[in-house]
């Protein structure tokens, strides 16, 4: 069975059973989430201990998951927003998750961190930083942070459609730029 082929909220109740099926979610999410927590935490290792919290504790609520109207990855996200609410709450990031599943800490030396922090300066981040405020805002909120069309239009204060559009000329505008940039 090719479980690149499942939706997300397939490998969800597949991982139940085959935790290949969680792997193949982590790889389709990772970066993402990583981008959520580097926006909002410029601790380059804290980033990541953020990044792996989250899958852990994604790992550990694999069983309790039901689909449901919101994509899984409004799931996902939302484990994400509540490991960066207890950091904030607790002055640091917790590892509740990551040792209940016996997951050894990742160790960054010098060199690891100074090689993430270039790694961050990407044309794409170069490219999102370019666009108009309200373009920015909304492709950042639908393809960083995974927000529904619905909650991009509450906090910009516009209809759907209007976030749609911002969304999409957003992507254009990125896309043009970085093809410009080959």
């Amino acid at each position: 069975m090719d479980l690149q082929q499942h939706s997300d909220e397939d490998l969800l109740v597949l991982a139940r059973e085959d935790a290949l099926a969680f792997g193949v979610l982590y790889r389709r999410h990772v970066r993402a989430v990583h981008g959520y927590f580097r926006r909002r935490v410029f601790d380059v290792e804290a980033v990541f201990d953020l990044t792996a919290e989250t899958f852990a504790a994604a790992l550990r609520a694999v069983p309790r998951y039901e689909p449901g109207p919101a994509p899984a990855r409004a799931w996902l996200f939302g484990i994400a927003r509540n490991t960066l609410s207890e950091a904030v709450r607790h002055g640091r990031v917790q590892d509740r998750a990551r040792r209940a599943l016996a997951m050894q800490p990742i160790v960054l030396d010098d060199a690891d961190v100074a090689m993430l922090e270039l790694l961050a300066e990407t044309p794409a981040v170069e490219a999102l930083a370019s666009l108009p405020d309200e373009q920015r805002a909304a492709v950042k909120a639908r393809h960083v942070d995974g927000d529904s069309y619905a909650e991009i239009a509450g906090r910009l204060e516009c209809s759907q459609s209007v976030a749609r559009q911002r969304v999409s000329r957003g992507l254009r505008a990125m896309r043009t730029r970085l093809e410009e940039g080959r």
